[in-house]
């Protein structure tokens, strides 16, 4: 079966206790649709965890994009010392008060050999997949597709296209593919049910909000079913 889900922001025990629920096996496939780290108490312990799983493709989040970005930074400044730019320093703790302190702490836990395979993994994250599933074609992205024009080619866009701006549920993007995104918690939607997977024209929001209290939620796309972790 081929599953996605989205958002899951260091939340491990939830989602630990989703693959049993599902009974993910190596024959599954999960697709994770960005911001895997910040906000949660395991953020680091997650990452390690999905970067050992061969069926389990992250797809690139802000979050994700920000973390390796400013890991980067705090790589160069733990091996080779110094003071750092002003400019960074001002990113780093503003990302800290932003949910980044829990990735921080856990990236500079790590042996330089795991934070080299850490910064690896988060840097060949996809932008986007599109799949094949129950007879249906996907596409599978962290937010939207900013600026959108049908008559561009996925690949012309840049990368904070696809992290930057909410998918709008109420815009058809596709005739014959179904968008399927996180980004945005669904209990923030208008006549959305709280905790709950969204589904509106051509598309379905699957972030239920796991880092605000809300369930974990999962998709299968062969059939539709809808799973859900507290």
């Amino acid at each position: 079966m081929t599953y996605v889900v989205s958002n899951l922001h260091g939340c491990f025990e939830k989602f630990t206790r989703l693959l049993k629920e599902i009974r993910f096996t190596d024959n599954d496939v999960m697709y994770v649709l960005g911001d895997i780290v910040d906000m949660g108490e395991e953020p680091m312990e997650l990452l390690c965890d999905l970067s050992m799983r061969f069926n389990v493709i992250p797809i690139l989040g802000d979050c994700d994009y920000r973390a390796l970005r400013l890991l980067t930074e705090l790589d160069k400044l733990l091996r080779d010392g110094g003071a750092p730019d002003p400019e960074i320093l001002g990113e780093m703790t503003a990302w800290i008060g932003e949910g980044g302190a829990k990735t921080m702490e856990g990236f500079k836990a790590l042996d330089d050999d795991m934070k080299e395979g850490v910064l690896e993994y988060l840097s060949d994250m996809s932008l986007y997949e599109e799949v094949e599933a129950g007879g249906k074609r996907y596409l599978l992205l962290h937010a939207g597709i900013a600026d959108f024009d049908p008559a561009t080619p996925l690949e012309d866009y840049m990368p904070e296209d696809f992290i930057r701006e909410a998918l709008d549920p109420d815009t058809p993007y596709f005739d014959d593919v179904t968008v399927v995104a996180g980004h945005v918690p669904t209990y923030t939607l208008p006549n959305a049910e709280k905790g709950r997977i969204y589904r509106g024209e051509g598309c379905i929001l699957i972030d239920c909000g796991a880092a605000f209290d809300e369930p974990l939620g999962c998709l299968c796309l062969e059939n539709g079913r809808e799973f859900y972790v507290s």
